[in-house]
């Protein structure tokens, strides 16, 4: 597939211009390369006007005959997927593509032997196991669409979830691995299912031997299943629109979004964004994001991205810090990674840590670093180019979102010049625009406004399920005829571009997106609370942090266990990741007279900027900044 792999910037920016002066031709050229049922009848069609925008439309095809069984011919004895379990002693699983191949025939033949057919929902619960992979795979082998949910979310989330998408069959572990600690998958999947009627099947990966109740009927051990299944599943047709998977990501109101990518177009884009980011040339290149499937990167750079591109993908079981933090270092060396990438929060917490762990370990087989889930900092960046990467390897610190179904804006390695902390250059086929609050493009360099795109792209979320209102008002209701990212963004005198972070009510913490509006929601469902206001603000570790404003009702209860019970019920409701770090009770929010509350206000006081919080006298309240700011010191 190396026709279409850029190999200079003057290619690049060939390939940029064609992108966008004859989209067709050129994603055309690129889909060739791909094994197609029945070819297109048009590349792209429709638009952000109607919102009827279609990639490949006419064609008929399935993902995974292009992830697994055209390099069966070819390649079959490569390794496609390498598994480094928690345990640094344990067991390291490998599959070769015909080894994985069978094992996802083998899985998709278990599922539809529980009544599962295309167009079905499937929830995978899981750790990170081969068999999540697999299982992702094996739902796309038959046109089951797959809903991931990451395995450190509550039962609540998780039932959400599986109650908005109607799934009929959930796979998880009987607990996971993560660090010192084993997550009781099983356990918080019961509780869930307690109302979620859609269930009929749960398959449970037996992982770390706990003890768990089975439901007869319903629960099926893994291995019991998978013993007897046929490893003959030929692939289900599916059309070029039909949904491949939903995954859901945290909006600025209270329910998550279940965003649905399509097949054609997230395939195309998938291998074409990942081949030309990290430009793998070696036939012994070692890829491993850090990522975990339950989020987007972990789809596209860990599954969907390297299978399409006949590469080696790794994936970890564990956590960076475990069992010391030289984990991540340990691992380059043992298995000699020529590829990295990994979140800047990981970057930040490493950094933070024994340097000798980074030094004691042999780095040299490293070619290219990359970093993922949010803006990185100079300080992570430098470090990161240093001491990881010993001055010697290209940073690509990559843009895009859970809707961009790949990477949109990132250095190509080795391609690109980089800048510390500059996302750099739009991918061929991204149509970028800076904005002001009016919507007026604001033209030309060293300009900063909201970042949107003014075209679609095959990568492109098509829809939130069951909800194409939500769609239209989350993403083009804010300027009309473009899809608009959240993100504020600067553009430098190069025309580089740099992510200055959300501009609405979404908080990006360690690279997860959180909805201040669910956190608040779950605050707000304890008895002792009137209301809650949540930001964000800036965190050494975590990029953002989470800061909420509480009134309570009954002021004399100990303060302290009332801010231990706000973590829990949090924990409880949504996950530990969206914990609060910093509490302060108040006796009022600042308000409009209208009843607003005024997030600026709070974001400047979280951020310890109490000096510039501007006009408050045509608050409802003025009064009550003053007592929050002596409250904040």
């Amino acid at each position: 597939m190396s026709q279409w792999k850029i190999s200079n910037f003057e290619e690049y920016q060939k390939a940029y211009m064609a992108s966008l002066e004859n989209p067709d031709q050129f994603w055309g050229n690129i889909a060739e390369s791909f094994q197609w049922k029945k070819k297109w009848n048009t590349v792209k069609s429709g638009g952000f006007q109607n919102l009827d925008f279609k990639w490949f439309d006419g064609s008929e095809l399935n993902i995974t005959e292009n992830c697994l069984d055209r390099h069966l011919s070819s390649q079959p004895d490569k390794l496609a997927l390498l598994f480094e379990p928690n345990d640094p002693h344990g067991e390291v699983i490998k599959y070769t593509y015909r080894e994985l191949h069978e094992a996802v025939c083998k899985t998709a033949n278990m599922i539809k032997g529980l009544g599962i057919k295309k167009g079905d929902r499937v929830c995978l619960y899981m750790s990170m196991v081969p068999e999540l992979l697999i299982s992702v795979l094996a739902c796309a082998r038959i046109g089951a669409i797959h809903s991931v949910v990451f395995g450190g979310f509550s039962a609540q989330s998780l039932a959400g979830r599986i109650q908005d998408s109607d799934c009929k069959l959930l796979i998880t572990n009987d607990g996971g691995y993560r660090g010192d600690k084993i997550i009781p998958l099983k356990e918080i999947s019961d509780e869930a299912l307690k109302n979620c009627p859609s269930i009929e099947n749960v398959i449970v990966h037996s992982r770390t031997k706990s003890e768990v109740k089975m439901q007869s009927g319903r629960d099926h051990w893994w291995h019991d299943l998978y013993k007897n299944s046929s490893a003959d599943c030929p692939a289900e047709t599916m059309k070029a629109e039909d949904p491949l998977f939903i995954l859901y990501t945290s909006g600025s109101t209270g329910k998550p979004k279940g965003v649905l990518h399509t097949t054609a177009g997230y395939m195309v884009w998938a291998a074409y964004t990942f081949q030309n980011v990290f430009q793998l040339n070696d036939e012994k290149d070692l890829y491993w994001c850090t990522a975990d499937i339950g989020w987007i990167t972990g789809h596209t750079y860990i599954t969907y991205g390297p299978l399409l591109s006949g590469v080696t993908t790794v994936m970890f079981e564990g956590v960076p810090t475990y069992p010391d933090a030289g984990r991540f270092w340990n691992i380059v060396d043992k298995h000699q990674i020529t590829h990295f990438y990994t979140a800047p929060t990981a970057i930040r917490a490493l950094m933070a840590c024994d340097q000798s762990l980074v030094e004691k370990a042999n780095l040299s087989s490293l070619k290219v670093l990359g970093t993922v889930g949010e803006p990185i900092n100079v300080e992570a960046w430098e470090w990161y180019n240093e001491h990881v990467g010993k001055k010697k390897c290209p940073i690509v610190d990559t843009w895009w979102q859970t809707e961009t179904g790949g990477i949109m804006i990132s250095p190509l390695a080795n391609i690109t010049k980089t800048k510390p902390c500059f996302a750099t250059l739009p991918i061929p086929g991204v149509s970028l625009e800076l904005v002001d609050a009016d919507g007026k493009v604001i033209e030309g360099n060293r300009v900063e406004g909201n970042l949107c795109v003014s075209q679609s792209w095959p990568g492109q979320a098509r829809t939130v399920w069951g909800d194409h209102e939500r769609f239209k008002q989350t993403y083009f209701g804010t300027y009309p005829n473009k899809y608009f990212t959240g993100d504020g963004c600067r553009r430098d005198e190069d025309g580089y571009y740099r992510i200055t972070g959300r501009v609405d009510d979404v908080i990006n913490v360690s690279g997860h997106r959180i909805g201040t509006a669910e956190v608040e929601d779950a605050i707000d469902l304890l008895e002792n609370v009137i209301e809650t206001a949540v930001v964000g603000y800036p965190h050494d570790i975590k990029g953002q942090g989470i800061y909420a404003y509480i009134i309570m009702k009954d002021a004399e209860v100990n303060v302290d266990s009332f801010i231990k019970t706000v973590r829990e019920q949090v924990t409880k409701v949504i996950g530990p990741i969206a914990k609060p770090d910093k509490i302060q009770i108040v006796s009022g929010l600042p308000k409009t007279r209208s009843g607003k509350i005024m997030r600026r206000i709070l974001r400047k006081v979280a951020e310890g900027d109490s000096k510039n919080l501007g006009d408050t006298s045509t608050l409802l309240d003025p009064s009550v900044v003053t007592e929050i700011v002596n409250g904040a010191k």
